[in-house]
Parts: C-alpha cells; structure tokens; sequence
C-alpha cells in the first residue's frame, strides 16, 4: 500500500475512535510509523500556523515539508485517496464531501458521549461542544431505539402485550425528558454530556437485541429464551450505566432514576397487558 510520506496526523489521545482510526493508517502503511502524533503532545514545532483548537475538532493532518493543514473529512480523503486510487473522483464529488463531512461532524462532535473519557484526567484542548449536534445524535439514537424494541416486542407478545406502533417511541422519549428533568436539577452543567451517554446505552442496547431478532426469523427458540435475553442486555445496560456515570463522577442518583422509570413502565405494561 502507497504510503503518504511526510505528513503527520493529529489525533485526540482521549477518544478511543481517533486512537483505533489513525492506528490503523499507520499499521496498514497509509502513513508512516511515525506518521501520527497526539494533538495535545504536539511540538510547536510540527507547525506552528496550525489552528489547535480546530484540531481538536476535526483531525488534522500536516505536511512537514510545506506547512500545508487539511482538517476533518479533508484529511481522511486524502490519506486513503493516496494509497487507494479509486476513490479519488468519487472524493472529489462535492455533494459526497457535503455529507461525508456532516456525518464526520456528527461524529467527531459526539465522540465524547460514543466512548466515553475521564473528564478528571483530560489534557490540553478540549472538543468544542455543538448544541445542534448532540440534539441530532439523541433524535438519531432515540429513532433507532424505538424501531428496535418495537420490533422486539413482536416476538415478547407471549410475556406483554405488543402495544401499538408508538408506545416504544414513547418510553424511549419519555427517558430522555425524566432524565433530562433529573440531571438539570441535579448536575445541569453535565446535562447534554449525560444525556448523550445515556442514550448510547440504549442505542448499544438496541444493537445487542438485533441478533436475536435475526435468530428469531431463521430459528423458533423456547419463548422464554426472548424475555430472558433481554433481561440480560438489561443488565448489561445497568452495568455501564453506572461505568459512564461515574467517569462523569454523577454518584448514584441517576442511575436510581434511570432504573426507577425502567420498573415503573415495565409494571404500567404489566398492568394493562
């Protein structure tokens, strides 16, 4: 594989996904093997005219011969255009660099609450926070979550009711409105941040339920076998439910009220069933 020489990439050491991403650049001989370097160690002397902050923002990559910065979904294009060829008209389509770079964004500003850091331990320039962004994850997750478990309460019609094509849209969003009640009171300074992890539980939730939707198109297992594997991604969910919380160092209340709503629906539908 052609590998890009003389350019550094500028990675955030704190985001689990910007470590994996230009790891793998390197590995795969897209960049040299010192061809990527942490933003927050960066020396003066990499480039002196580059814009830290928005490094902290979008990945930047650097020409140590010219001086020369691409940030964001720019830098990514013009790593894997070297040593892939192919894709070089398709990334000079403006209207695939349009949505590319809003999809880069959405994730670059979201990264934070995707995999979580210790907010405690963070070094040097921090990601911006952009409003918009975090609103369109927690709408982008919520959607995906309600499409999820109203699918999976197909195959629980033997233990609850199925319920009509809203009620999981319903509980899903209601979380998002209790909690976001809860941790403004409580912590308004973590709201967005909290909210966000909160929902990449579920979503992450929602995912470990696909298989067995998969499973359930293919296979007719015992009934019992559905409720019980929810019951363990439910505790799955618990589990870093209290991980997360306490990297944003939030205490125990949340995660009482996280589960209070979750036991008081359950008992609603139980009820009515």
């Amino acid at each position: 594989m052609k590998t890009l020489k003389d350019h550094i990439i500028l990675y955030d050491a704190e985001c689990p996904m910007c470590k994996l991403c230009t790891n793998g650049f390197t590995k795969s001989g897209m960049l040299g093997e010192d061809g990527r370097v942490a933003y927050q160690q960066m020396p003066e002397a990499v480039c002196p005219f580059i814009d830290r902050r928005r490094a902290a923002n979008e990945i930047a990559l650097v020409n140590t011969k010219t001086g020369e910065v691409s940030y964001g979904i720019h830098s990514v294009f013009k790593v894997i255009s070297n040593s892939l060829p192919i894709f070089r008209h398709l990334f000079s389509f403006a209207l695939f660099i349009w949505l590319m770079g809003k999809v880069y964004a959405f994730v670059s500003y979201n990264r934070r609450v995707i995999i979580p850091a210790d907010i405690n331990h963070a070094e040097g320039i921090q990601p911006s926070f952009r409003l918009r962004y975090r609103v369109a994850y927690l709408i982008f997750t919520w959607v995906v979550v309600g499409y999820i478990l109203t699918t999976y309460a197909n195959v629980l019609t033997g233990f609850i009711a199925a319920g009509n094509g809203y009620r999981e849209y319903f509980i899903c969003g209601g979380q998002i409105i209790f909690q976001g009640i809860i941790v403004s009171i409580y912590a308004p300074g973590k709201r967005w941040d909290y909210l966000g992890n909160m929902m990449t539980i579920s979503f992450a939730g929602a995912l470990l339920l696909t298989p067995m939707l998969i499973i359930s198109h293919f296979f007719h297992p015992a009934p019992v076998i559905y409720p019980l594997y929810f019951m363990a991604v439910a505790g799955l969910m618990f589990l870093e439910h209290l991980r997360r919380t306490k990297l944003l160092h939030l205490g125990w209340l949340l995660t009482i009220s996280w589960t209070v709503y979750r036991i008081i629906i359950l008992l609603l539908i139980l009820k009515f069933n």
